[in-house]
């Protein structure tokens, strides 16, 4: 008999790794898994850190009923906060780039999120300072959890995604990769597999050059660099440009199997 959830948050994590037998072609001795996040009910990796600071802050007495959620997104946390906040009863504040992709605006506003637009050519960073500033000016109205200075962000991942990917894997995994926006992901798996195996090797990955498509990745040395973040953690650090990137996602939803 399926698992009946007693609220929308016990349907986040446990997401299944999804073997890419095409992607190993030609290679010896080696498995490529993905873990597939869209899973969450949100359908990102996002739902799991936003659960968490919403939690925290519920726990704190941060969050109360008369305050309004407030962070910078780039969409997928948005929609993370969005949707916790609608089925918790939040009125939910976001910060979001103007050239953010139709999808997200659309699932934004059916979650019932108030959408601030900042300036598409300043990207996330616009974003985050649109919200410090706005939270600055009005600290007693907003809840700001601040996902890119948050340690519930990594946390989340260090409880949850970290520990199932070592079962999910027998503990036979050896690299493990992930992309650098807010870093959550990357610091809080990476420090939990560390933990496991100091010689599972962690590879981040983020966008080559100032001037990217890829949105929710930063590229660090000239964005705004999240609080979270620790470069010396990465044994190797990856640049990939946006076409590269997105000629893999289209490959990856053509062979991905």
């Amino acid at each position: 008999m399926a698992r009946i959830a007693q609220n929308l948050t016990e349907l986040i994590g446990n997401t299944p790794l999804i073997r890419l037998t095409t992607f190993e072609a030609g290679l010896r001795n080696v498995e490529l898994y993905a873990k597939a996040e869209w899973h969450n009910p949100g359908g990102s990796v996002k739902d799991r850190p936003a659960a968490r600071m919403i939690a925290d802050g519920e726990r704190s007495g941060a969050l109360t009923r008369d305050r309004i959620i407030l962070d910078a997104t780039s969409g997928n946390t948005g929609i993370a906060y969005a949707m916790i906040g609608a089925a918790r009863g939040y009125r939910v504040r976001l910060c979001v780039p103007g050239n953010v992709t139709p999808e997200r605006k659309r699932i934004l506003h059916a979650y019932g999120a108030e959408i601030v637009f900042t300036d598409p050519m300043e990207g996330s960073d616009g974003a985050i300072i649109r919200a410090k500033a706005m939270y600055a000016e009005q600290p007693d109205v907003y809840f700001y959890p601040d996902q890119y200075n948050n340690p519930g962000n990594w946390q989340s991942h260090y409880d949850t995604t970290g520990p199932e990917i070592i079962e999910q894997t027998g503990g036979r995994l050896t690299h493990f990769v992930a992309g650098l926006g807010t870093s959550g992901t990357f610091m809080g798996a990476g420090r939990r597999l560390r933990e496991f195996n100091a010689a599972i090797r962690l590879v981040s990955v983020q966008p080559d050059s100032p001037l990217h498509g890829l949105e929710g990745l930063k590229h660090m040395e000239t964005a705004i660099v999240p609080g979270l973040y620790d470069p010396e953690l990465a044994d190797e650090d990856i640049g990939v440009g946006t076409e590269e990137a997105f000629e893999l996602t289209r490959r990856l939803a053509r062979e991905g199997r």
